[in-house]
């Protein structure tokens, strides 16, 4: 079982290496990834959020990043199957 999860704090996930999850992945139970969400933008910030349109308080996250993480990701599931 393969399990991908998106995020713009991948090594949040690095404690799971220690737990259950990683001993699943050391007997090949499952495969997983953390994907930053930072690596599919284009600017030198690596801006992910965005201000709402029209003004307002709060970000939105841009959905750029998450298109083309979601279309990598589709890709390699298509190519493994």
């Amino acid at each position: 079982m393969r399990i991908d999860a998106i995020t713009i704090f991948p090594e949040y996930f690095a404690a799971l290496d220690i737990s259950l999850l990683g001993k699943a992945q050391e007997n090949m139970v499952i495969d997983f990834k953390a994907v930053d969400l930072r690596n599919y933008t284009h600017d030198k910030h690596k801006t992910v959020d965005d201000s709402p349109y029209g003004g307002g308080a709060g970000m939105l996250m841009k959905p750029e990043p998450w298109g083309e993480a979601l279309d990598e990701l589709l890709n390699l599931m298509v190519q493994q199957c």
